[in-house]
């Protein structure tokens, strides 16, 4: 009798077992026991979620999530905070992959000591130039533009050509100059070529740059390749799953596209196209692209250059250089083709404008073609300096400001020198931009301008302080961003100014499994805490890509 009871128990042990791994659904990864930020429509907090196939199945409660699915692997994040994969929404990943192998000069504090790196690199420099980036005059004691001289005597046979931290402005050696054939003669429109004592100095500004640029030999896919990867590594170590990369020739896109189908690549890019002509018209002529991980849907344009180098373009001259406004780098006339183009062909405009002017002459050309209210999404990139007067633009022609929260911290220093005290109140205005556009904005960085973490976006915006933190109140505090906002801006707003809402941005079920483990809640820390949070995992596509 024993023996049947025992008998019958287990049995329907078994069939009670059975039962209920026949009502379990399989997935690839579950994820409980965390502060899952959604950013979906009601800014939802759970604590699971399960993956299947690359992407969100189920989220909800630590209880449900465990009991319905049986997962290949189970992450425990024992309260750590999760959020959907940061965007950047307006960077130069590919340039940025290229500076890798340049000589580095971010953070120099003198022109001695970026002449002592340059001659640093150049022992190791296997490469025909001797190229850098990164160098801002700004911050050295002397903040004059240097000149040549000292390049020409350490390397007279050898073009030497350092970028300017803005890419706005370069400084060149005798050599790269006469490769150019510029002399004291030379004219450029939308550029300068500043001389001293009548001769080159050796700066060059905007368009002039380009003149040497064209010069220098390419480098081949093997280097890019390389590059490319170590950018992308670089990338997940911050919590970046996708990049907006502003302005790519056809070429560059092309690897990139190869790169991801062949597995090189897993990170997703929205690539903006630049508007030379021979990539414009490839992609006027084929329309879109749209894969797995790579989105082609933009133009990327410039109406002027940048505020530090003085190549923004401004409606009254700058405060620092009387009779000096700035310039367009481009006609009126050759934007309006291209947004006759793009318009014609289902294409975004995303336009660089700093200036104020530059801002104006932008968003009259979208007025006359957007007609209103539209879901056409072009964007203003940067907009740093915007007249009170244009700010119905945005909400009246549904145009986006596409802003780097880290230039008004970076910016901060000088910029009153260049604008004056009453229009510095109307430069980095993100707050009062997101407000006049119908609360959106999008967040990027501008890297390598700027440093590539989206941790500093979101503490620029919501603290509006540097990394030093500095100043102690904020730099115009009341355009600090709320951290939901903050928040949106680099995940949900971001995938909506790339058409890509419906598919990233926001943890729901059916969208990617993009997303980013921080050992620490940026949504509850103290601010002054937030620039020392680091990324645990991060993960594309239910993969992890990257890992502490």
């Amino acid at each position: 009798m024993q023996h049947k009871r025992t008998l019958t128990f287990v049995m329907l042990l078994a069939t009670t077992l059975l039962t209920s791994c026949s009502w379990t659904k399989k997935a690839d990864l579950v994820l409980h026991n965390g502060v899952i930020y959604t950013v979906d429509n009601g800014f939802n907090v759970v604590e699971a979620m399960a993956v299947r196939n690359g992407k969100i199945i189920a989220i909800g409660h630590n209880d449900d999530i465990l009991h319905e699915y049986q997962a290949t692997e189970v992450v425990d994040l024992n309260g750590q905070a999760v959020y959907p994969g940061f965007i950047d929404a307006h960077c130069h990943f590919f340039g940025y992959a290229s500076d890798l192998v340049k000589c580095d000069l971010y953070n120099t504090k003198s022109f001695d000591e970026v002449l002592n790196k340059v001659i640093d690199y150049s022992k190791t420099n296997t490469f025909s130039w001797i190229l850098g980036h990164g160098w801002d005059q700004n911050d050295w004691e002397q903040k004059e533009f240097p000149t040549k001289s000292k390049l020409d005597s350490l390397f007279p046979n050898t073009p030497v050509y350092l970028m300017r931290i803005d890419g706005h402005a370069v400084l060149c050696n005798q050599i790269a100059l006469d490769k150019a054939g510029i002399t004291a003669a030379t004219k450029t429109s939308g550029g300068e070529i500043l001389l001293v004592n009548g001769q080159p100095s050796g700066i060059l500004i905007d368009n002039a740059v380009d003149l040497v640029k064209s010069k220098i030999p390419p480098f081949g896919n093997d280097m890019h390749e390389k590059a490319l990867i170590q950018a992308q590594q670089n990338c997940f170590a911050v919590g970046l799953t996708t990049v907006d990369d502003a302005g790519l020739g056809k070429d560059s896109i092309q690897l990139i596209h190869d790169m991801q189908k062949s597995g090189k690549l897993k990170i997703r890019v929205y690539a903006m196209f630049s508007d030379e002509q021979k990539t414009r018209e490839h992609f006027f002529q084929h329309g879109p692209v749209k894969t797995e991980r790579l989105t082609v849907r933009a133009i990327k344009v410039y109406a002027d250059g940048a505020l530090g180098s003085r190549g923004a373009c401004l409606k009254k001259p700058y405060s620092d250089q009387p009779g000096h406004y700035g310039f367009l780098l481009n006609s009126t006339k050759y934007m309006k083709e291209i947004a006759d183009e793009a318009l014609e062909n289902g294409f975004q405009v995303c336009t660089h404008a700093i200036g104020d002017s530059a801002v104006s002459v932008v968003m009259k050309i979208y007025a006359d073609h957007l007609n209103g209210e539209n879901n056409r999404r072009w964007r203003i990139e940067h907009c740093q300096v915007v007249d009170p007067k244009d700010h119905n633009y945005f909400s009246d022609y549904s145009i986006i400001p596409s802003v780097q929260p880290t230039h008004a911290t970076s910016d901060m220093y000088w910029a009153e020198e260049r604008l004056g005290k009453s229009r510095i109140a109307n430069a980095y205005a993100y707050k009062e931009l997101k407000d006049e556009a119908g609360n959106l904005i999008v967040f990027g960085t501008d890297f390598p301008v700027e440093d590539i973490n989206p941790i500093y976006t979101f503490y620029a915006a919501t603290e509006r302080k540097d990394l030093h933190g500095e100043p102690s109140g904020g730099f115009q505090p009341e355009n600090k961003m709320k951290k939901k906002d903050a928040l949106k801006a680099m995940t949900i707003w971001a995938a909506y100014s790339n058409f890509e809402e419906e598919e990233k941005g926001s943890l729901e079920e059916g969208k990617v499994a993009d997303f980013v483990i921080l050992d620490q809640d940026i949504m509850k820390v103290d601010g002054d805490k937030i620039p020392k949070t680091s990324v645990v995992a991060t993960y594309v596509n239910g993969e992890k890509v990257y890992s502490k």
